[in-house]
């Protein structure tokens, strides 16, 4: 079976995992080479994704992770 998905984007994961929005998004700009808003996109894409997948390995609620973050 031919599965042309793409590879999750996985360089700003750690970021993610620690609620570090900032430099998740700044490590997603200059790893994918974009805009601001749509490295702001990934990494809310992808944080939606850990959060499905690994609910475990984040300590904070997604109100405590965004708490103060407004784009």
């Amino acid at each position: 079976m031919n599965d042309s998905s793409p590879a999750p984007i996985t360089v700003a994961d750690n970021y993610i995992f620690a609620c570090r929005i900032l430099l998740g998004i700044k490590t997603l700009r200059e790893h994918l080479g974009c805009p601001l808003q749509d490295a702001f996109i990934a990494f809310t894409e992808r944080y939606e994704v850990l959060r499905r997948e690994s609910p475990d390995r984040s300590s904070l609620t997604p109100e405590e992770c965004w708490e103060g973050f407004h784009s």
